[in-house]
């Protein structure tokens, strides 16, 4: 425990013992992440972050990996961002799935589904995007994002969250304040 609190840094922590770093660091070069879940089925994260300028961007590595670079301010995207001396991709972590900003302009990171009303989808992450109010989709499977899908959901007004509850269905929350469950059509 730290002082009193009710929580602590885990000893194994990538950044515990790195002079000058936080030890409460789990991973570096994320610019902004607008929601993070993990995947309790298959042991993953998922990291929604929006980018700068051009590129949106969903990062995708095992849950127990930490000491990661996700590439900001090297990479948005998969693209190299102004780097005056150049843009080594040595030791970064790629984003498995980027969208630019003509489809967008600000990701909303979701969950991947665990739920029973969907059995077809076990496994597909959902994301949406905040500016345009679609919803997307996709699988993860050997480092990449397949079975790539829009949802034809209409637009859902700016989509601020995505919520999960206890059985695995996911939720899909608009700023218009209404809340919206992903079902069988």
């Amino acid at each position: 425990m730290d002082a009193g609190d009710s929580c602590a840094i885990p000893p194994d922590n990538p950044f515990l013992a790195t002079p000058g770093a936080r030890g409460e660091i789990w991973a570096t070069g994320l610019r902004n992440p607008w929601r993070f879940a993990f995947d309790r089925d298959a042991g993953l994260l998922y990291v929604a972050d929006v980018g700068e300028n051009q590129w949106e961007e969903v990062n995708v590595a095992p849950a127990f990996t930490g000491g990661l670079n996700y590439g900001w301010n090297i990479m948005e995207g998969l693209h190299c961002f102004a780097t005056p001396s150049g843009c080594s991709q040595s030791g970064l972590t790629l984003p498995v799935l980027e969208y630019g900003h003509a489809q967008g302009c600000s990701i909303t990171g979701g969950f991947a589904y665990r739920g029973s009303r969907l059995p077809s989808l076990q496994g597909t992450y959902f994301y949406a995007d905040y500016c345009r109010g679609w919803v997307r989709s996709f699988r993860y499977a050997n480092g990449m994002a397949t079975e790539q899908r829009e949802w034809a959901f209409g637009n859902l007004g700016s989509v601020l969250s995505f919520g999960e509850d206890a059985a695995g269905e996911l939720y899909v929350l608009s700023a218009t304040g209404t809340v919206y469950r992903i079902d069988p059509s």
